[in-house]
């Protein structure tokens, strides 16, 4: 058909005249059949090839010469029509362009049937390339095949059925080709792993290998395809990625990790003729973590052995349209798994190495030398590419770290002393020395001068002071019992404001907020974690009272004290503790008042089972009251022990004497509102009341020695307000009406002192019968 097709074309281009459109019609005509009938036959062969799967490898030989022959002779038709049309277009246009039309869709025919022709060539070569395990050559043929494919999809108006079957054929030569290079992977790299229950565990660790097969030489080719082969023909079908990826991780968390976790780990590794394996032994660990020095040596270790036997490959991508873009297998791995690792010697490793003391940071200049030499090997290695990364920037930052860990452990160490028990307590005194750090001198210079003149001045002065002197423990904290957590903390904090004045100027300012910290953190968390204890039981609220005034006391004088030994910065005016002060004391206050409260109303519901101190000549009534008294008395008894030694004794007497007088008052208020007292009742009610007054004074207890608590027994009318209005009432119950009128002494009698007029008259009201001498002595009371 190639002959007569040629002599068509020359009879029609012969003419030098006017083009006989008729007859060029006639020829189209019969080209576009022949054009049909070829398409025809094409898609019958590719049709009976991936469809029916018939064997036609002569036929389709044909079918390409003559699709070649036939496209030349349309290429040069369509060349001569062009040149005809475009000398006498104005009068042909019309009639031409039908036939241009049909022509433009046989070109397009004619090119899809060509990217049929070379998806069926590429296939094949494949095919070829496979069974030789040229795994690169077949990668390629395979992508060829997949942009024909991709060509053929995107024609519109075309849609072939043939189309579904070769997309099929595409898909499972791939997925062929995908399990052939995943056994080759699969021998390359193996690994043992233990069972996955086991993962973490440092035993676990010590049955995990890996094994890599060494790569061939030139004369063992034989032996399988090498690395380079297998790897880029990964790359070519875009598997590379998902494989080195599966990789990594197993890298990571068999491998890395454990090396970067585990002290008494060490990469052991054993050559053999055709494979290298990679395994740990176990070693006695020098300290509970791998210093930064030791984890790089080790770790380099294995990058270096990965380097040497797997990844030391260069991946060349090539990218139609595009440069070549150059990578190797070293980087693809740095770039998966850089940042987890990272991550994991920063957590693990280099944050425990950051020093807890400004004296030893000099000694981290090797760790940040080590860390650059670490880095630079991986470079060296392709591991890593680009700029200084994360974990040498933290290394360099080891200023910000040692503050920012400082710190840290600072308010660590303060909170576990805050959440210790209360009741493990200690004394002090005024004369108490504890256990703070000897603070240096205050600074040359002016501060040195100032010292002087104040000296000076001291020295003259000397002949104008007063023979009278202040205690050397005025300005003391009195003798109590705090708790000694509470001592530690304050130790904690005068540390670390030493520390402090050791350290870089940004370092300082961060330790001195950590120790203001320190206390706002204990204003915050001691109330709400000991809330309950605190509420429940007298003796912590005493102790809980006493570590905030013992706190508050030395907040006075902190700031002070380090105020020319801190940075020029704090120097100025901010060095100070002084505002936390008012806090404090209102802290301790405010729980120690409310364990009063809850002790006067104790005192009060004891107290409202006495029946209101009525009808005493009933026995059972008496007994009632009898029993409320003793109860109120022993009360009173049991938190004079518990506060005994604990509270100062100025705070401790405030506080039994108001507990006392709250009682006192009480029986005082309760007797005064009774409207008749019998001879027998006044008997009882005395009773009642002496046994008050002789056993009150006893539960005044500050201090462990008897003896000296004799003292503050006496001195009981000057801690109870109403201790002499109680003693009043007592003389009224046993006195007759002369005695009463005598102690009023117009208003100026010690009675008149206690009582008011009216609470007198009713007292004589309810105690006397209603005669002359009754109204003559209500008479005289005004």
């Amino acid at each position: 058909m190639a002959a007569p097709a040629g002599s068509l074309v020359a009879a029609v281009l012969a003419h030098s005249g006017r083009l006989d459109k008729e007859d060029l019609g006639t020829r189209i005509g019969r080209l576009s059949r022949r054009v049909e009938e070829l398409k025809g036959e094409v898609c019958n062969m590719i049709n009976k090839k991936y469809s029916e799967f018939l064997p036609s490898m002569q036929s389709a030989e044909e079918l390409v010469s003559q699709v070649e022959g036939l496209s030349s002779n349309i290429d040069l038709l369509k060349a001569g029509i062009e040149s005809e049309v475009q000398r006498d277009l104005n009068v042909a246009v019309a009639e031409f362009t039908e036939l241009k039309q049909q022509l433009e869709r046989d070109t397009l025919v004619l090119s899809i049937l060509k990217k049929l022709q070379e998806f069926d060539t590429a296939i094949k070569e494949y095919n070829t390339a496979l069974l030789e395990k040229k795994y690169v050559a077949a990668a390629q043929q395979l992508e060829k095949a997949r942009s024909s494919l991709k060509t053929l999809e995107s024609r519109k108006g075309f849609e072939l059925k043939i189309l579904k079957a070769l997309g099929t054929e595409l898909t499972v030569q791939t997925q062929n080709m995908l399990y052939h290079l995943g056994e080759e992977w699969q021998k390359l790299a193996v690994w043992k792993l233990p069972p996955s229950k086991e993962s973490s565990s440092l035993e676990s660790a010590m049955h995990s290998e890996l094994h890599l097969r060494t790569v061939p030489s030139k004369e063992e080719d034989i032996a399988g395809p090498p690395v380079a082969a297998v790897l880029q023909a990964f790359a070519v079908l875009g598997e590379l990625h998902t494989k080195l990826k599966i990789f990594g991780q197993l890298l990571l968390k068999y491998i890395l990790k454990p090396l970067i976790s585990y002290p008494s780990l060490q990469p052991f590794t054993e050559e053999q003729s055709d494979v290298f394996i990679l395994r740990f032994k176990p070693e006695e660990p020098n300290l509970d973590h791998s210093s930064p020095v030791e984890v790089f040596d080790k770790i380099k270790l294995i990058f270096e052995v990965l380097h040497k036997y797997l990844l030391n490959v260069p991946l060349e991508q090539p990218v139609e349209d595009k440069k070549e873009c150059r990578v190797t297998l070293a980087g693809l791995l740095g770039d998966m798994i850089w940042e987890e690792l990272s991550d994991c010697l920063i957590q693990n490793c280099l944050v425990n190495s950051i020093p807890t003391n400004s004296s030893k940071l000099e000694q981290y200049i090797e760790v940040i030398k080590s860390t650059e030499e670490f880095e630079k090997a991986l470079k060296n290695m392709q591991f890593l590419k680009g700029d200084t990364t994360d974990l040498l920037k933290y290394a360099r930052n080891v200023n910000s770290h040692f503050a920012n860990k400082k710190c840290q452990d600072v308010i660590v160490a303060a909170r576990n002393l805050m959440t210790s028990e209360i009741h493990n307590t200690v004394k002090i005194a005024p004369d108490s020395c504890v256990a703070l750090p000897r603070l240096p001198d205050p600074g040359a210079g002016d501060h040195l001068k100032m010292q002087k003149t104040s000296k000076l001045l001291h020295n003259d002065a000397v002949k104008l002071e007063n023979e009278t002197k202040l205690s050397q423990y005025t300005f003391s904290l009195p003798t109590c019992r705090i708790s000694s957590s509470v001592e530690k903390l304050m130790e904690l904090a005068y540390q670390t404001l030493l520390e402090a004045t050791a350290s870089t100027d940004q370092c300082c300012i961060q330790l001195f907020y950590s120790v203001r910290n320190i206390f706002q953190l204990f204003y915050d968390v001691v109330p709400t974690y000991h809330k309950e204890n605190l509420q429940k039981l007298p003796q912590l609220a005493a102790i809980h009272h006493n570590n905030c005034m013992y706190i508050a006391h030395h907040l006075l004088t902190l700031g002070h004290q380090f105020r020319y030994r801190l940075t020029n910065i704090l120097c100025d005016g901010a060095a100070t503790f002084v505002d936390l002060v008012p806090g404090f004391r209102r802290l301790g206050m405010e729980c120690f008042l409310a364990q009063m409260r809850v002790q006067k109303g104790e005192i009060l519901e004891r107290l409202s089972s006495a029946r209101n101190f009525s009808n005493m000549d009933d026995e059972e009534n008496y007994c009632a009251a009898n029993k409320a008294i003793r109860q109120v008395l022993h009360q009173l008894k049991r938190l004079g022990k518990v506060w005994q030694d604990v509270l100062p004794v100025n705070v401790y007497c405030k506080a039994m004497g108001t507990l006392l007088n709250t009682a006192l008052s009480e029986i005082v208020a309760r007797i005064a509102a009774l409207e008749d007292i019998s001879a027998e009742d006044a008997d009882r009610l005395y009773s009642l009341c002496r046994t008050m007054v002789e056993e009150g004074p006893q539960v005044f207890t500050p201090l462990p020695e008897d003896d000296k608590n004799k003292k503050y027994q006496e001195e009981v009318p000057v801690y109870v307000q109403k201790w002499m209005t109680f003693k009043e009432l007592m003389i009224i119950l046993q006195a007759n009406l002369q005695e009463i009128v005598d102690q009023w002494a117009d208003g100026k009698g010690p009675l008149a002192a206690e009582f008011s007029a009216a609470e007198v008259k009713s007292l004589i009201r309810a105690l006397f019968q209603n005669t002359e001498r009754r109204a003559a002595a209500l008479a005289k009371i005004k």
